[in-house]
């Protein structure tokens, strides 16, 4: 394999990292003191730049104003955002945006993915069901509309005579009280995964607060009865499937670009706290943690670009992709939850005073440990396949 990445890539590295740069990961109030969501929006003006910065663009295709690269670039773009702990759904809009460029109604894709590209739409995704623990389209049923009200305009613009209906519930939904509309993965009668947009103001739509581990505010999402109009849900076999890989994926770019930066405070730290009159870097068990810690971030690094690069390609490995995203995801679950505690550590009491950003990146780390599933869960599926796909 080759990891070398192209101009094009390195450009969007060079572009996020300029629309970065001012973002301060203490914008908003700590979360350890703030009793609710630390803000009730996005980062507007940064949102704002990253359209002005074509990053919003950056995998939409040319005939939908965009630069048409590919997830490993939008990796590279996620990396960079959690350095800084950038309070945008990149992730989220980027990903929603090419599923529905890969699999969506032709004409409802013209309609929005240029308004996507220009920061005009911010999209989500229900991808945690009822409890996080079962899969995301068992929390929602989609079945056709059979009332015969054929007379009535749908929600999402023009008729609705060949409508879906969705109820059940989504938790945990991540800027969802922001977002213009959310992907609701669900499932039909004879059990296979569909993929609606539905509006967040949408009849039948009701969205409950809940907080995140990092402070920023999640929605349980409740759907009663909520129609969908044909062209808007994404009926394409594997179209679910995808998407969550890709946001599996995307999961681990966090990961690492959170640990890095995180490696980064740890060093400059022990670089010029002393005891003894030495640099406590100098310290030989200091050293080896810190080593330990920069190992987990390669690791993490290697699995996070295989998986990367196997959705990009579709290319063909022992394992189903399914496999390399499980591997990515074990060590960027673990992996981030080792170089924050070892921050901590090294860091003494400083690391949990609130007037420093640690506490803060220790808060996101948990919270991106456990998105999408843990280590132990990906585990689980890792050993399902590995079952179903002997080796040698």
């Amino acid at each position: 394999m080759d990891f070398t990445f192209t101009e094009e890539q390195q450009a969007a590295v060079e572009a996020a990292r300029a629309v970065f740069s001012g973002v301060e990961p203490d914008g908003v109030p700590s979360p350890a003191l703030t009793p609710g969501a630390v803000a009730e929006d996005i980062d507007r003006p940064l949102w704002a730049r990253l359209a002005a910065g074509d990053l919003l663009s950056l995998t939409l295709a040319a005939e939908h104003g965009g630069a048409g690269l590919d997830p490993v670039a939008l990796c590279l773009v996620l990396r960079e955002s959690a350095k800084v702990l950038a309070r945008v759904p990149l992730l989220e809009t980027c990903a929603v945006a090419m599923a529905l460029q890969r699999d969506g109604d032709p004409v409802l894709t013209a309609e929005l993915l240029p308004r996507v590209g220009r920061g005009e739409l911010v999209l989500t995704v229900g991808a945690n069901g009822r409890t996080g623990h079962d899969s995301a389209e068992l929390a929602v049923t989609a079945r056709r509309d059979d009332t015969g009200k054929n007379d009535r305009s749908s929600s999402n613009g023009g008729s609705d005579s060949s409508a879906w209906v969705l109820d059940g519930v989504q938790s945990g939904v991540p800027w969802a009280q922001s977002a213009d509309w959310i992907a609701v993965p669900a499932h039909t009668a004879d059990g296979r995964a569909v993929l609606a947009l539905v509006r967040r103001t949408d009849e039948g739509v009701t969205l409950a607060e809940q907080v995140s581990t990092s402070g920023e505010l999640l929605a349980e999402v409740q759907l009663d009865g909520v129609r969908v109009e044909d062209r808007a849900l994404i009926n394409v076999p594997g179209a679910w499937e995808w998407l969550r890989s890709l946001l599996t994926t995307g999961t681990c770019a966090l990961a690492l670009g959170l640990g890095e930066a995180v490696l980064a405070m740890t060093s400059e730290y022990t670089g010029k706290r002393e005891q003894f009159g030495f640099p406590v870097a100098t310290f030989q068990s200091v050293a080896v943690q810190a080593a330990d810690r920069y190992i987990d971030l390669r690791a993490m690094e290697v699995t996070l670009w295989q998986a990367a690069w196997r959705i990009s390609t579709g290319t063909a490995g022992a394992l189903p992709v399914a496999g390399d995203i499980a591997v990515a995801k074990i060590w960027a679950s673990d992996g981030v939850r080792r170089i924050v505690q070892t921050a901590q550590h090294l860091h003494g009491g400083f690391g949990a005073d609130t007037d420093y950003p640690l506490h803060r990146f220790h808060a996101w780390a948990k919270q991106i440990e456990l998105s999408l599933g843990p280590a132990a869960a990906h585990e689980e599926a890792l050993g399902d396949l590995l079952a179903a796909h002997p080796l040698g």
